[in-house]
């Protein structure tokens, strides 16, 4: 790791206070970011979705239900229902 000197790092905090007194925040262009903030929400969504999703599978097995009956509720083949859902498979 490259290491700066004292006079480096004063120098740099000097442009940066410079920078810091030059900037109008009346006239500063801010970057609208919805778009990104709507991505991070809506990902966190899906993540606490899929978590309920697996707790719900994970409750119909305990109560007997067979793949067939879960793969009918999810709309998805057996097959792709028990490779998504089997603990046994899903373990590290």
């Amino acid at each position: 790791m490259m290491r700066h000197t004292d006079e480096e790092i004063e120098h740099a905090a000097e442009r940066f206070d410079k920078l810091a007194d030059e900037l109008d925040p009346a006239t500063a262009e801010i970057e609208n970011t919805e778009d990104l903030r709507m991505v991070a929400v809506v990902a966190e969504a899906t993540r606490a979705d899929e978590a309920r999703l697996r707790e719900a599978v994970d409750v119909a097995r305990a109560h007997g239900r067979s793949w067939n009956h879960i793969a009918v509720a999810l709309g998805v083949s057996r097959q792709a229902a028990r490779q998504r859902f089997s603990r046994q498979e899903n373990v590290s």
